[in-house]
């Protein structure tokens, strides 16, 4: 696959209830997605609680995850490592798995050097003949860097093919790569859980990278954007923003949460630090996946999340 675009979900790594990896558990969730009719799947990402996994983990789920995509649609490997090392060999894991681009995120211990950044990328082509695809987090996962900044970098790193944007104003920042129209660039995607997806595609963004506990309706949500049906791509952000408010607080808790309520995984289980859902909040849960439900149903999906796997 030579560029890629649309609905990606960010895959959360799943855990059984004493913290280990949950094989099967992710093997539910990866069809799951594919199912819902996704353009690709990307793991392991910020929401795959990434800085959680060792390197030995991230290497074996690379590998599955690669396994489970093959032939049926595009897999985005995240790459982003503590050191130069680990990113080359995360790279050269996502080569073998036949990954479309190797996502990673702005290197923080080469914060205020834009030519290291960019050596640093273009370096990468030496592991892996991947794609690379700029995450530009905001602090203090990434460096959050300005439309300047990263034109600099992607000069100097002509691997760069790709970039996912999430740091806000993430619109502005897509308006002002395509206006630059830097040559090697593909495709531009927003992140930040799916929030501002409307302002973003408004701004010519080819795609999306929320996370996946409600893949069935982004994939709806996509779809109308691609038909020009942008009444149908208001009601879908609108409806879902209340649940991916929610989203940004809890994070990995919420989004396996649902994922568990679907059906697909047994354990909610995060390693991340963060806040956890209390009695009230699992209240708020009820109502804002209840009003959601009939929705599904009229997308043509179905809460029960088992059903299509």
């Amino acid at each position: 696959m030579t560029n890629i675009a649309g609905a990606f979900p960010v895959l959360p790594t799943i855990f059984d209830s004493t913290g280990a990896i949950d094989a099967q558990g992710m093997r539910n969730t990866v069809e799951w997605v594919i199912g819902c009719g996704v353009d690709g799947v990307v793991f392991p990402g910020l929401a795959s609680e990434y800085d959680h996994l060792s390197l030995a983990e991230r290497l074996r789920l690379i590998a599955m995850i690669g396994e489970l995509a093959a032939g049926r649609v595009a897999f985005v490997a995240g790459c982003s490592g503590l050191n130069d090392e680990e990113s080359a060999a995360l790279i050269a894991a996502a080569g073998q798995a036949g990954a479309a681009a190797a996502m990673i995120v702005t290197p923080t211990r080469l914060d205020g050097d834009l030519d290291a950044i960019g050596d640093f990328y273009a370096g990468l082509a030496a592991a892996a003949d991947v794609p690379v695809m700029l995450q530009n987090a905001p602090r203090p996962m990434g460096l959050g860097l300005d439309a300047a900044a990263l034109l600099h970098i992607l000069g100097r790193a002509p691997n760069i093919l790709y970039v996912k944007e999430e740091n806000a104003p993430c619109g502005q920042r897509i308006s002002a790569l395509r206006a630059a129209a830097p040559p090697q660039l593909r495709a531009i995607f927003g992140g930040a859980g799916g929030r501002y997806i409307t302002d973003e595609l408004a701004r010519g963004a080819e795609g999306t990278m929320p996370a996946a506990e409600i893949a069935d309706l982004h994939v709806h949500l996509i779809a109308a954007h691609r038909a020009g049906d942008q009444a149908t791509v208001r009601m879908l952000f609108e409806r879902t923003l209340p649940l991916l408010n929610m989203q940004a607080v809890y994070r990995w808790r919420l989004t396996k949460e649902v994922l568990r309520r679907r059906g697909l995984i047994d354990s909610a289980f995060v390693r991340a630090p963060g806040p956890e859902l209390d009695a009230h909040d699992h209240a708020e849960l009820d109502q804002l996946l209840a009003a959601l439900e009939p929705l599904m149903r009229e997308m043509g999906t179905s809460f029960d999340a088992r059903q299509m796997v």
